[in-house]
């Protein structure tokens, strides 16, 4: 058996339904099959570490922020980043079925191989971009905040103190990347402190708002209302309730904007509504999700069917997490329009988006393939079809 021999069994890949539910749910189907899938072709053999792409080439190197030390090493691993998608991936999957097995690839196969980043060398101990084998590499704000999401999801989940203790653990370095220049807001990265990001302080918010829920320590709710109003005052586009990318120390923004920057706004003013019952915070969600489904989105009509809203090609984790925004939101407002269009534009992909392997094209339309694929793409998908499942 070619597939996480130690965790997995025959009855877990060909899929898990939910206990008690008989009939199939295709949504988690495709996330169960494409998570095969990644891990097929993603493994590196005798460890619990993955490729950063689909087909490998050994003499790749190491190329994205490395430092001069790695910049001839081979890229035998993925960067964390793509990494922890499947955690975020996996996590989904168990919370969509609730079954165990996946708790159990959680701890055998995903957490041993993020261990592999994990950094003691520096003090507030974190996650570093690249495994601690090799050459000291940065570490990043919104790397860690990713991660200490999932891990609060995880405990939420189970309950279970371990995974708690790590999500403080990595709270306590997103809190060394603050200070009050600029009126506060967490920096981007702790070895290149020149921007203070929307990805940094926008899931930042998220987490602590989460963690307030796990634990009810109100300075967790409070610190999460604040960076939710700093990334506010600081980087929404007042024109169209979108999000800038970064404020420079000298004031400078830089005004790309990406799905998962308000998509992460958009989570955190809809759990702040949750935890207030503050109107304005669920006006403020549903702004946002009004334009990010303009911006986002266009209009695509396939050679037979129907016309629909098709997601733009583009990163499509970070159309995931903005996913997470969308569906924090329809817990509140029941405003289904949004996620139809996901599952629109993921049926679509399904059929037209993937090659013979099981992997996906970053256009979803399927007109444009790719030569190689990503990890992170791949667990994206596998995270979005099975928080859609949820909703068939």
């Amino acid at each position: 058996m070619r597939i996480i021999e130690t965790v997995l069994c025959a009855a877990f890949l060909t899929g898990c339904a939910p206990k008690g539910n008989s009939n199939p749910n295709i949504n988690l189907e495709r996330a169960q099959q494409t998570l095969d899938s990644l891990y097929v072709h993603y493994s590196v053999p005798n460890t619990c570490l993955l490729r950063e792409n689909f087909p490998f080439d050994e003499k790749h190197k190491v190329t994205y922020l490395a430092s001069e030390e790695q910049a001839n090493v081979p890229n035998a691993y993925s960067y964390l980043w793509p990494y922890s998608g499947t955690f975020s991936a996996v996590n989904a999957l168990f919370e969509a079925t609730q079954n165990k097995e996946f708790q159990k690839l959680l701890d055998e196969r995903v957490l041993p191989g993020l261990d592999e980043y994990f950094d003691t060398a520096r003090t507030p101990n974190a996650y570093s971009s690249y495994v601690r084998t090799a050459p000291v590499s940065d570490r990043f704000y919104d790397d860690n905040v990713w991660l200490g999401i999932d891990f609060t999801d995880t405990y939420q989940l189970t309950q279970n103190k371990k995974y708690l203790d790590k999500a403080t653990l990595i709270w306590d370095f997103i809190e060394s990347g603050t200070d009050s220049v600029l009126g506060g807001g967490i920096y981007w990265c702790e070895q290149k402190k020149e921007s203070k990001n929307t990805c940094s302080n926008a899931p930042g918010s998220v987490f602590a708002l989460k963690l307030f829920k796990a634990t009810n320590d109100s300075s967790y709710f409070k610190k999460g209302k604040a960076l939710y109003e700093w990334t506010k005052e600081h980087l929404q586009d007042s024109t169209d309730y979108l999000y800038f990318d970064n404020i420079r120390l000298d004031g400078k923004i830089g005004k790309a904007k990406f799905a998962y920057n308000s998509g992460q706004m958009m989570q955190s003013a809809a759990l702040l509504y949750q935890l207030t019952n503050n109107p304005v915070y669920l006006k403020e969600a549903q702004s946002i999700a009004k334009e990010c489904y303009n911006y986002f989105f266009s209009d695509f009509t396939p050679v037979s069917g129907e016309p629909f809203k098709m997601i733009k090609k583009g990163d499509i984790w970070f159309t995931a997490v903005m996913l997470r925004g969308f569906i924090e939101l329809y817990h509140l407002d029941k405003n289904k329009t949004y996620l139809d269009a996901f599952n629109k534009s993921l049926d679509y992909a399904w059929e037209n988006a993937r090659d013979e392997k099981g992997l996906f094209h970053t256009d979803l339309s399927g007109n444009k393939k790719d030569n190689k694929k990503w990890l992170l793409t791949q667990a994206a998908m596998i995270e979005m079809y099975s928080r859609l499942s949820a909703f068939e």
